[in-house]
């Protein structure tokens, strides 16, 4: 079903993997992963719902967690720091089109940052749900679900999360990328859209047979 994805993402130097379930996702994680790793990741969802924050936080591994209880600014912006030589970094992407491309959009980005650069291996956990045909496909997705839902989750009131849609798609159809609200409070600030590695096999990407975040 996902070959030609497949070998999309392998002809840009990403690794994929197929996992039918979450479960499935859980257990590929587990075979990355070696004891006493320095391990972070983003504040993602769909990582969250296939349980690796648990597997981190209770097994033998030195996980730097941006959601620990009771964190505080000074405490997260070293996670934030210890990211750039980590072993492993968790994130998803807001996107992926069917040529290989990853599409992701940040507020303070250091998930874009960490995904081009830094750790020595980025893991994404990617649902079925958010692989669109091209970057343009990929750049309404953001507009239309992954910046409303994110707003709501985390409890931002931008025009977005009020509207259910980026500002921008009130009058055009097509905005441009970067088109959207002034916010001070605006999560889609940078852009990043990644195509071809330089290091081959540095992200590995776990396409799972399910809806999973935003």
């Amino acid at each position: 079903m996902y070959k030609n994805l497949f070998r999309a993402l392998e002809n840009n130097n990403i690794k994929p993997y197929y996992a039918e379930n979450k479960a499935k996702a859980l257990e590929i994680v587990k075979e990355l992963l070696f004891e006493n790793a320095v391990i972070t990741g983003g504040g993602s969802v769909s990582v969250n719902q296939i349980g690796v924050n648990d597997l981190l936080k209770n097994g033998n591994y030195n996980y730097f967690d941006r959601n620990k209880k009771g964190i505080s600014a000074d405490e997260q912006l070293n996670v934030f720091k210890a990211t750039v030589g980590a072993d492993f970094y968790f994130c998803s992407t807001n996107a992926l089109t069917e040529n290989g491309e990853l599409i992701n959009v940040d507020g303070n980005s250091n998930r874009i940052s960490a995904i081009a650069f830094g750790p020595k291996k980025v893991i994404m956990i990617v649902g079925k749900n958010k692989i669109v045909k091209n970057v343009e496909e990929g750049i309404l997705r953001v507009k239309k679900t992954a910046a409303p839902l994110n707003c709501e989750r985390l409890g931002i009131d931008n025009p977005c999360r009020k509207l259910g849609h980026c500002i921008s798609l009130e009058n055009n159809d097509n905005p441009s990328m970067t088109d959207g609200c002034n916010c001070l409070t605006r999560i889609c600030r940078n852009y990043l859209i990644s195509g071809k590695q330089k290091d081959k096999d540095r992200i590995n990407l776990i396409l799972v047979d399910e809806d999973l975040g935003y």
